[in-house]
């Protein structure tokens, strides 16, 4: 495996990044649980997310978009060590809302084809920490039902996503949706997952209103997106958020 460890890390608890990276290096999750349980306990799982795995989450990220240091098998540890987190030390009951929660509806999946559950899973952990009443579809969710999702919540804001450029491209059947029954205005879609941070391109060419870098930015689109939906719906109201990137 590439030295994950031999790279400047982004500025911040560097002591527990280096060890959570030579953790997945070594493919050692039992390690990895017991230290982020560890920090969890003693700093709050608020900041586990936002402090220890989003960095470490986006950092991989940008090296894997440059092709260095980071192989499709790390790729794999490190997607089990941070479901082993989501799983057994930080559930949605133990983090705070914001004091701006707004308790507003979001919909969110992967979509039809997609089984890569992490982003999504991180999304909807970091939405509901900000007030959102987030409907989690899972994966592999149809076009239509997360159109009939959002009709039947109230929520103005689908969020999809995708790992590879294959199911990406699948998006453009729930952004058909969307526009056949004359909903662009009113439902805004957040496109999201590892392809659309090696190509942002893609973005627009599936029909997507924005994305967000990372999973700790989503709420800022949501709430961009959701401006942009009550927005639309006014006489004089903005433009829409088409290729918004946050």
């Amino acid at each position: 495996m590439a030295n994950l460890t031999n790279r400047e890390m982004p500025e911040g608890f560097v002591e527990i990044q280096m060890a959570l990276l030579d953790a997945i290096e070594r493919a050692d999750r039992t390690s990895a649980q017991a230290m982020l349980r560890t920090w969890a306990a003693a700093h709050g799982p608020e900041r586990l997310l936002a402090e220890v795995i989003e960095p470490v989450l986006a950092w991989i990220g940008e090296g894997w978009r440059r092709h260095e240091s980071f192989t499709i098998a790390q790729g794999y540890i490190a997607a089990k060590v941070i479901e082993d987190a989501l799983d057994q030390i930080i559930t949605p009951s133990q983090l705070r809302s914001s004091e701006n929660a707004t308790g507003r509806p979001a919909v969110i999946g992967n979509i039809e084809g997609d089984f890569h559950s992490l982003g999504r899973r991180m999304v909807g952990i970091f939405l509901r920490a900000n007030g959102w009443n987030v409907h989690d579809l899972g994966n592999d969710v149809p076009g239509s039902l997360f159109v009939e999702t959002a009709l039947q919540t109230g929520a103005r804001v689908i969020g999809v996503s995708a790992m590879t450029l294959t199911t990406a491209h699948e998006i453009r059947k729930l952004r058909s949706e969307i526009d056949n029954r004359k909903l662009a205005g009113r439902l805004k879609l957040a496109v999201g997952g590892a392809v659309f941070v090696v190509c942002p391109d893609i973005v627009d060419q599936v029909g997507g209103d924005g994305t967000a870098a990372s999973a700790l930015h989503a709420p800022r689109l949501f709430d961009v997106l959701w401006e942009a939906s009550v927005s639309a719906a006014r006489p004089a109201g903005l433009s829409a958020a088409q290729g918004v990137l946050l």
